[in-house]
């Protein structure tokens, strides 16, 4: 069998995989777990299958990333409610890192100064997001703002992973798979910029945020 055979045959299989029935639910699943647990690869899922469900039309796509906020939000609002039901000072061993730790204490001063922005913004930071939603839950932020806020952030999470997947599609339509791996790799790059000018925003905000709470020493006037 001759590499162009065989790649069409790739193609074949995976387009009628990604057909299948179960698919959509697999994806609610994963995206779940996900914002649990920030091991499972849901938005490279996502950004995949809206590369080969690009030619499909709007209605398909605009289902997809409904069906991956949505279990995004299930997710994020059971890591919120485990975060109430620990308290501020119970962790978890995986919790006492010192990358981790040092997320969680992050989460924690900026969920004061600006819960809303952090909120809306976490999903794009893995281990950011459930720092933030878990130090939600246990410092007794408003449950209703959360679910507002974090409900915001999935839909806009879900309609950028599937924007990524239709751009990569529409560089290779000729061949899905490869549109496949070069839309991952656009979710991964911009993934890890995010991460980056996230993170750097959040450290210059701590900052300054510090300066402010210095106390002012008066030095007392001369005689």
């Amino acid at each position: 069998m001759s590499l162009s055979a065989l790649a069409d045959s790739l193609d074949a299989w995976v387009l009628a995989t990604s057909g299948a029935w179960w698919v959509l639910p697999v994806i609610a699943v994963c995206c779940l777990l996900d914002a649990v647990i920030p091991l499972v690869p849901s938005e490279s899922l996502l950004v995949a299958l809206a590369s080969l469900w690009a030619p499909r039309g709007p209605l398909p796509l605009i289902a997809l990333a409904l069906v991956g906020a949505a279990g995004a939000f299930v997710g994020d609002q059971i890591t919120f409610r485990i975060g109430r039901a620990i308290g501020r000072r119970r962790r978890f061993a995986w919790m006492r890192r010192p990358r981790i730790a040092h997320a969680f204490d992050l989460a924690e001063r900026q969920l004061r100064r600006r819960g809303a922005t952090l909120i809306f913004t976490a999903r794009y930071i893995p281990i950011g997001r459930v720092a933030v939603n878990l130090t939600a839950g246990a410092t007794g932020f408003s449950a209703r703002a959360f679910a507002f806020y974090d409900g915001l952030g999935c839909l806009l999470w879900g309609a950028y992973s599937v924007g990524i997947g239709l751009l990569g599609a529409s560089w290779m339509h000729s061949h899905r798979v490869l549109g496949v791996v070069v839309s991952v790799l656009i979710a991964v790059v911009l993934g890890w910029a995010l991460d980056k000018v996230l993170q750097k925003t959040l450290l210059r905000h701590r900052v300054h945020d510090l300066t402010q709470e210095q106390p002012v020493v008066k030095v007392p006037e001369s005689e």
